[in-house]
């Protein structure tokens, strides 16, 4: 308020004085400054306490000599003397009186007929006079208020606006308040205030005779004001006369600025609140306060709030012609600062192509953003756009400029760098309007340039995997699939905020991305040379190469140009663990689309190779068996998942499109069944199923392609056999594992076999303790079980060894089902048998299941060991075409 700057307000300091009632430093105020705050010291000095220790009657005397040698003390004192009771029925007659008149200007029982004006009537008046014309005066304000429905308006009045009175009058005013707070609400009488000049002044002084009703005050001041204060005066006067509020309490400033938000009212004031917070607390390294403020209001996730603040900053706009003392122009001017403040002082355009040949691999020769700036550069980029993507913000020429030359700073290789090169390139393409001139698209094209040739140098420095080399890879693949929604929505989704982007603006850059930086053929070779994410998992956010690759798989750009991807997807697949990254089944599937279905009808040939059986038994490796299987595993669980469902999908698809495969004169080639039968499928869909949340939709789909190309093996007896083997009897009999039972190995299973008909006991212990282990840990004990078989038809064999071996043996079919009914059928053939020589497979026992019936006679005698020999046949019977 213009009409208050000539005017002394409580000082801070003062002010927190008279909060904490500290006496020392009142002591220490100057004249001035404690004339402002007599009306609450007379009233402490004269007053009972209801602090009757003896440090309050110390400070009360000191409080009396403070006050001693002060001349205005005396005026004060009278107008305690008043009867006040008298005056408040008079004043609530006259509230009567006005409310019958229609609050017309009749006949006042408070004042008698005035022979002068206001002013000379206060001059000449005594004290109890001087009370009831303020009285009189402010309830005719406070009236009016009450009739205005909202609508503001400025009352004249002498009282308040006379300078040579103005000490005077706020002291009648601040007595009157204390001593008939019913008729005086507070509150009521901070509104009135509002409507006269030097409103604000009267308000402090008020206030800080009352410090504990701050709040109180500020809170109904908020309440009862405008939506949005800067478009009318009477939002202007609220505003200012809050910020002197907290100019005179600072220490509640934000606590103000959280009412404001709360209650979603002057936005004004919450932004102004903010630059008095800001100029006081400035740091240049950090974020300001006004930066993560106004991005909390936009960005954050209260849609009421977000409109509010965005319908401030659009209608600021409207306005023909911002001046100084507006608000949004003050923080435009803020942010503007801050960012130039942080811009490199020194930048190289160019790079001289001398100096690329003398520099060292990976050393950027451009000075760009110091390290210390990065983090406060990033969210000043996130503010605008906000800015301009959510509360519809245009920015100035001069604004653009230095945004530009923020966004086009070269960061230092630090995960925030490469956050902040993310959020400019995004920002670059959600705003293309800020590169207007042909210079400024000179820069832009040479910054993206520098962003393609130090990608794999950030990368390596920062430790980043989610690097702004994929996504720069994938924007340009996007562009060339004419994918602009898709380009949208990744924009979108890196600066965190939903905003609306035309595609019609993305047309100049997509001429830049398509014809000047990265043509198909680029894209294409550069995507096969990105590394592969190490350990790739959910947990690893942003975009990655799978990203890139798997849109490239989509446009068969690698087909088309004839370039290998097989090597990088299986490279990718055995470097995955849990949680599952999302993108991995969709890059499977399009992978094996792109290996069956040729890109186009004219070239046939056009296809990706598929996954070598070599390269699929790498993966298994130590799931074979053997003594030190365990050990030898290279891959982790879900690297073994993924390719199996590879394989399972990849002869399915065969199967779904042979049609249109046979119309073509196509025939892939499809995985050998000996491959399959190395590999535990049963086992790693036990393991799949204990890990369903990690693996994500993974377990269901290898449980419907294994009803379509393995059925035997999703037989529900089966499963309901498993239940004894893997619930919770046996968790508890394996908590009785012993270190013995750990140090049985094959080999040693094996020499007790060898001694049976003259030892029992050494392969029943043995036998006992692997009883013990669990399915996968009987795995490598398979082949020493079934191989020595046949010794168990000896007569003389003790039935708890055959009915200890049959519940080793359906353990392990939960397990290697098919390689132990082969390994079974082979190892109880009759003795005599010297017609075949070579062993079974599982191909010749799927064509004959009778194959199992033609064992050794003795096996139909021995009742553990026909069960599941019986079971082996009926279930290769059904597997049979």
């Amino acid at each position: 308020m213009a009409d208050c700057s000539a005017l002394q307000f409580v000082s801070p300091y003062a002010f927190e004085a008279m909060q904490k009632v500290d006496v020392v430093r009142l002591a220490a105020l100057s004249d001035p400054e404690l004339r402002l705050l007599l009306p609450c010291l007379v009233r402490m000095a004269l007053c009972a306490p209801a602090d009757q220790s003896q440090g309050w009657a110390q400070d009360k005397k000191l409080i009396l000599r403070l006050l001693s040698g002060v001349e205005a003390v005396n005026s004060i004192v009278a107008l305690l003397s008043v009867d006040f009771h008298a005056l408040e029925q008079d004043a609530n007659k006259e509230q009567q009186l006005r409310h019958k008149l229609g609050g017309g200007s009749g006949e006042s029982i408070l004042v008698s007929q005035l022979q002068h004006g206001l002013t000379l009537e206060f001059e000449h008046s005594d004290s109890p006079r001087r009370l009831r014309l303020v009285l009189s005066e402010l309830l005719a304000i406070m009236n009016k208020v009450a009739e205005a429905n909202c609508e503001f308006f400025f009352k004249s009045s002498e009282l308040f606006e006379s300078p040579v009175y103005l000490e005077e009058a706020a002291d009648v005013l601040c007595i009157l308040q204390a001593e008939l707070p019913s008729l005086l609400p507070i509150v009521d009488v901070a509104e009135a205030l509002l409507h006269v000049k030097n409103g604000a002044w009267f308000l402090c002084l008020l206030v800080a005779n009352v410090p504990d009703s701050f709040n109180e005050v500020c809170r109904g001041l908020i309440k009862n004001g405008e939506r949005q204060d800067e478009e009318s005066f009477g939002g202007r006067r609220r505003t200012e006369a809050l910020r002197q509020l907290c100019k005179m309490n600072p220490a509640q400033a934000l606590r103000v600025r959280g009412m404001v938000v709360e209650e979603c009212h002057l936005p004004g004031l919450g932004v102004g609140l903010t630059l008095d917070h800001t100029k006081n607390e400035s740091s240049e390294d950090s974020v300001s306060d006004l930066v993560c403020f106004v991005s909390g209001l936009l960005l954050g996730t209260n849609a009421k709030v977000r409109t509010w603040f965005g319908t401030f900053i659009r209608n600021g706009q409207q306005r023909k012609r911002e001046t100084v003392s507006s608000v949004l122009w003050q923080m435009r001017r803020q942010l503007l600062l801050e960012l130039m403040g942080i811009l490199p002082t020194v930048r190289s355009m160019h790079v001289p192509e001398e100096a690329e040949a003398d520099m060292e691999p990976n050393v950027s020769v451009y000075s760009g953003l110091k390290e210390e700036h990065v983090v406060k550069a990033s969210a000043l980029l996130r503010l605008y756009c906000a800015l301009m993507g959510i509360a519809g913000l245009k920015p100035t020429d001069e604004e653009a400029e230095q945004l530009l030359q923020l966004m086009t700073s070269r960061p230092p290789a630090t995960p925030a760098g490469v956050r902040f090169v993310s959020l400019s390139f995004c920002m670059l393409l959600a705003f293309s309007t800020l590169v207007s001139t042909p210079e400024q698209e000179q820069l832009m094209v040479m910054w993206l340039s520098w962003m393609i040739k130090e990608e794999a140098y950030f990368e390596s420095t920062s430790g980043v995997s989610a690097s702004f080399g994929e996504m720069l890879l994938l924007v340009a693949m996007y562009f060339h699939s004419n994918q602009l929604s898709a380009i949208i929505d990744l924009v979108c989704s890196t600066l965190g905020m939903k905003i609306v982007i035309k595609p019609s603006s993305l047309s100049r850059m997509k001429t830049i991305f398509t014809q000047e930086i990265f043509t198909e053929q680029v894209v294409t070779a550069h995507a096969v040379r990105v590394a592969v994410t190490g350990n790739l998992s959910a947990n690893i956010t942003g975009f990655l190469p799978i990203h890139c690759i798997y849109q490239l798989l989509r446009s068969r750009s690698f087909t088309k140009h004839k370039v290998s991807i097989k090597d990088w997807i299986y490279r990718q697949l055995c470097e995955t663990t849990t949680p599952l990254h999302p993108q991995l089944l969709p890059l499977i599937d399009v992978y094996i689309n792109s290996v069956l279905t040729p890109a186009s009808k004219s070239n046939p040939e056009a296809t990706n190779q598929p996954i070598t059986e070599q390269e699929i038994l790498n993966v298994f490796e130590g799931l074979m068996g053997g003594e030190n299987a365990r050990l030898n595993q290279r891959y982790e669980i879900t690297a073994q998942l993924l390719v199996l469902y590879y394989i399972l999908s990849y002869e399915e698809a065969i199967l779904a499109s042979s049609k249109t495969l046979a119309a073509m004169q196509r025939k892939p080639k499809s995985y050998s069944p000996a491959l399959m039968d190395q590999i535990p499928i049963k086992y790693l869909i036990r393991q799949a199923q204990g890990l369903q949340q990690e693996l994500g939709g993974l377990h269901s789909a290898l449980l419907r392609l294994l009803a379509t190309n393995y059925p035997h093996l999703s037989i529900v007896d089966d499963w309901i056999c498993e239940e004894h083997i893997t619930g919770t009897d046996a968790l508890l009999r394996r908590m009785l594992l012993t270190d013995a039972a750990k140090k049985h190995s094959p080999k040693q299973l094996q020499e007790a076999f060898s001694a049976l008909q003259g030892n029992h006991t050494q392969v029943l212990q043995i036998l006992e303790h692997l009883t013990l282990l669990s399915a996968g840990e009987l795995i490598p004990y398979a082949e020493a079980l079934t191989s020595n078989m046949n010794q168990l038809l000896y007569p003389g064999i003790p039935r708890r060894i055959l009915q200890t071996v049959n519940r080793l043996w359906m353990a392990l079919n939960t397990v290697m089902p098919r390689r132990l009914w082969v390994m079974t059928a082979n190892a109880l053939q009759p003795s005599n048998n010297v017609v075949r020589q070579q062993k079974y497979t599982q191909k010749d026992l799927m064509i004959d299941p009778l194959i199992v019936l033609r064992c050794d006679q003795r096996v139909h005698r021995i009742a553990p060991r026909s069960r599941f020999f019986w079971r082996s046949a009926c279930l290769w019977k059904k597997r049979s075409p």
